[in-house]
């Protein structure tokens, strides 16, 4: 069984370890722990891991943020990887630094990237696991803080949060939404 896992992010060097970038950071970290890495693709870096006879295809999105339902239809269309095998992760100023959400629908809640997708594909249905990265700036800042770097606090937690940002990925695919849901949501 197939799986399409994207972690959302802009790429370039001014881009790196931005708030923004956390979809990457996510698969970033998945591809050191598991000793894979990355190769330049079409419309986007891919690598390949396998767990348990599931394979799941990794993609970071080469189309800015903005752009990224073209990588993501292309990658389905690609592997033919149906919808229900597609989770997208994503930066989010709803939650506290580090709270991770697994969700298998909604709304793009204002952010870009979730907002092509939905408009590429003609659906909201599609699972993401929502990274919050807070939401400590003032009023007319969100452009700025979205695209600035994490402070030092939030780097220091950094490591294990990702670490169980993997962790849901892995069940995902291994167990399903549902269940993943109910193990890691809230916690």
């Amino acid at each position: 069984m197939k799986y399409l896992i994207v972690g959302l992010g802009n790429i370039g060097e001014e881009y790196r370890n931005t708030r923004h970038n956390i979809g990457f950071m996510v698969l970033d970290a998945l591809a050191k722990a598991s000793n894979i890495v990355f190769k330049d693709g079409r419309y986007g870096a891919t690598s390949t891991l396998s767990i348990k006879g599931r394979q799941m295809l990794l993609l970071k999105p080469s189309t800015y943020m903005n752009l990224s339902g073209n990588a993501v239809r292309y990658w389905m269309q690609q592997e033919k990887i149906p919808l229900e095998n597609v989770l997208i992760i994503v930066d989010d100023l709803a939650l506290p630094f580090g709270s991770l959400r697994l969700k298998g629908k909604g709304s793009d809640a204002g952010h870009n990237g979730l907002k092509h997708i939905a408009a590429t594909l003609g659906t909201q249905n599609y699972a993401r696991l929502r990274f919050g990265i807070g939401n400590d700036f003032p009023k007319g800042g969100q452009i700025d803080y979205v695209l600035g770097k994490f402070g030092e606090e939030d780097m220091k937690l950094m490591p294990e949060r990702l670490e169980t940002a993997g962790e849901i990925i892995k069940s995902f695919c291994l167990a399903g939404l549902n269940i993943t849901m109910n193990q890691y949501n809230n916690k």
